[in-house]
């Protein structure tokens, strides 16, 4: 089987990179013939790097455009011939068994939405070799995490659990979900949008157990204060076509420090912020 692991990267995320193509190369299983394709992000295209094809998809208005990323580089490996639709972000480590799960699970699920469980990294949690990853497994409470070799499907209410940093579809699958809505730029909502959209469209989600990834720690901030204008603008976006405000938590937390205020059924910022 032909798989595309589809990473969008930017400049200050090189070292995170560089250990991703490292655990993927060990990642690969027989049977499976790796197609790697990079997304540079950044104003200007990526340098050319052996064994990995490269797409480029500049910044737009408001910044980053992932969502846009992930679709250019997924007509590029349906272009070539890829057979399996892995995407994996920049940050993320796969265990060895990732591709071999994914590639197991569309086999038997072609139709759905596959997605594996994520483990998030402390700061001091820096695995030097694919081998080292299983004692770090520790996948995020919030989400159903099957035993390996198992596969649990999500009801209704767990479409929103739907994390775009790693997950993968059949090609057909992805033509039913049409892709990532390119109007989401810079930070967030535009997977829960698209688990939304499969939701509605009755595409089935699908929890993959042994599709481990392990997130790199990077620092963020809790809530990401970095991010506020990002989930303001994506967030009234998403309102207006499903109704509600998605990552509700982080703007709770934005209206307690008093930077973000309730305006017109949405929010926006404050003048202290």
């Amino acid at each position: 089987m032909r798989v595309a692991v589809i990473t969008p990267a930017s400049v200050n995320r090189l070292a995170h990179l560089h250990r991703l193509r490292r655990f993927l190369r060990d990642a690969v299983a027989p049977g499976i013939e790796l197609l790697p394709i990079e997304v540079g992000l950044d104003a200007e295209a990526p340098g050319r790097y052996d064994g990995a094809v490269q797409v480029h998809v500049p910044p737009g208005r408001h910044g980053l455009r992932v969502g846009a990323a992930r679709n250019a580089a997924a007509e590029e490996a349906l272009a070539r011939g890829a057979e399996l639709l892995v995407f994996l972000d920049v940050d993320c480590l796969p265990s060895p068994g990732l591709l071999h799960r994914y590639a197991e699970a569309a086999a038997s699920l072609p139709d759905g939405i596959l997605c594996g469980p994520v483990t998030y990294l402390r700061s001091v949690e820096r695995p030097r070799e694919p081998d080292e990853l299983a004692a770090h497994t520790r996948p995020h409470p919030g989400r159903p995490a099957p035993p390996p070799g198992e596969i649990a499907t999500a009801h209704p209410a767990e479409y929103d659990l739907f994390w775009s940093l790693s997950f993968a579809v059949t090609p057909a699958t992805w033509r039913r979900l049409g892709g990532f809505d390119e109007r989401y730029e810079g930070y967030g909502a535009e997977d829960t949008d698209l688990g939304r959209r499969a939701r509605e469209g009755g595409i089935a989600l699908h929890w993959v157990g042994g599709a481990d990834a392990y997130h790199q720690w990077h620092p963020a901030g809790t809530p990401p204060w970095r991010h506020l204008d990002d989930i303001l603008r994506n967030g009234a976006l998403f309102a207006e076509r499903w109704g509600e405000w998605p990552m509700r938590g982080w703007i709770e937390e934005f209206v307690r420090a008093g930077a973000v205020e309730e305006h017109a059924g949405g929010y926006r910022r404050t003048s202290r912020a």
